[in-house]
């Protein structure tokens, strides 16, 4: 018995995906918990940064 308690459980790979998300769910539970009043909300920029390609009025069209 001491042998089989030194080597890690075999377990599928459904078993292993389950605990995975179920860790997942409890660290992002923990976080919202913890980090809710401290962090503040980030200040809104401008989505219309890109420059408009105007190549074809500086150039005369095609």
């Amino acid at each position: 018995m001491t042998e089989e308690t030194k080597e890690p459980k075999k377990i599928d790979l459904a078993e292993a995906m389950r605990l995975k998300l179920q860790q997942k769910k409890q660290n992002q539970a923990s976080n919202k918990q913890g980090q809710n009043g401290l962090q503040s909300t980030k200040t809104l920029k401008s989505q219309n940064t890109k420059k408009p390609n105007n190549q074809r009025r500086r150039t005369g069209g095609s």
